[in-house]
Parts: C-alpha cells; sequence; structure tokens
C-alpha cells in the first residue's frame, strides 16, 4: 500500500517485490543499490540521467549579492553547486495527462 501524498523507498521496495518477485529484502536492496549508485555518481560531479524519467543536473553557482529581505542589507552569497531536476518530456505529459 502506497503512503498518502508521497513515495518512499519502502513503496518502490514494494512495487519491485508484486511486479518483479524477489523478497522485500531483496526489492529494498536493488532500491538502495540504485539511490546508491546515483548519489555517487552526482557526488564525483556526473549528470544522472534516466531515460523517460529525467536528468538530475548539478549547477555550480557564482558568488553573488543578495539582500537580507528584512533589513535591506547586503550580503555575499558564496558560490556552491546546487543539484537540479529536469523532467523528460515524457514524464511531463504523463503528468499533464493525468490532470
Amino acid at each position: 500500500m502506497r503512503s498518502v501524498g508521497t513515495l518512499t523507498r519502502a513503496d518502490l521496495a514494494e512495487s519491485i517485490n508484486r511486479r518483479v518477485g524477489l523478497s522485500r529484502a531483496e526489492s529494498l536492496e536493488m532500491v538502495e543499490a540504485i539511490l546508491g549508485h546515483m548519489c555517487e555518481a552526482l557526488g564525483e560531479g556526473e549528470n544522472v540521467k534516466i531515460s523517460g524519467f529525467g536528468t538530475f543536473l548539478l549547477r555550480d553557482k557564482a558568488e553573488r549579492v543578495g539582500r537580507n529581505p528584512k533589513t535591506g542589507v547586503e550580503v555575499p552569497i558564496t558560490p556552491r553547486r546546487v543539484l537540479t531536476f529536469r523532467a523528460s518530456q515524457m514524464l511531463k505529459d504523463r503528468i499533464c495527462a493525468g490532470n
């Protein structure tokens, strides 16, 4: 049974268990292995593309000046690397069809 509103690791493992027939432990191990591999790749600076789903992209943001909205004081925002997700057209189409 799926959690309401959020898809969890346990939900993914349960789906693999039902569809593929692996044990619950093996299914959870597979989910953990896939997520672990994705995290390793991103940690090494690689983008992760899952065809038909989307791409996890790493972007380097330069230093810039920000402003505290309460006080209006300008503060420097340090350069950093951010993770973004770009949905594939197939995923976008499926989402739109669901509404």
